[in-house]
């Protein structure tokens, strides 16, 4: 295998390019678009790790599949995830469990989960 990524698939993705940039300080890899001018597909380098982004087709969209992304940054980066967090509430949809803040939890001294406004559910954790 030459790579893994994460792909989401939501509306307003040229929004959100740098939405992310912002909130985890992202790359942009590639940036490839429709004539329509929406993303066709773009890779975001989250700390080594690819993030990729296509706008969502109204076929594209399956209620009922529910996916996280958790992303584990290590001890030492609690700077990094709460900036995640000011960046990701923003007009988020709602913050899930298990902790909906910058907080301490059994296997974290900070973590948070939140589905962000572009509908990505998010856990980001140290």
């Amino acid at each position: 295998m030459y790579r893994s990524m994460m792909q989401v698939y939501i509306k307003n993705s040229v929004q959100a390019i740098p939405f992310y940039q912002n909130a985890f300080d992202a790359k942009v890899l590639c940036d490839h678009r429709h004539e329509n001018g929406t993303v066709a597909h773009a890779e975001l380098d989250i700390c080594g790790q690819v993030f990729a982004i296509c706008e969502a087709r109204e076929n594209d969209i399956n209620t009922g599949n529910i996916m996280q992304f958790c992303l584990h940054f290590g001890e030492g980066t609690e700077a990094l995830v709460r900036k995640a967090y000011d960046v990701l509430l923003e007009d988020c949809i709602q913050l899930t469990a298990p902790i909906t803040g910058p907080g301490e939890c059994p296997w974290s001294s900070c973590l948070f989960g939140v589905i962000d406004k572009f509908g990505v559910n998010w856990c980001i954790f140290v």
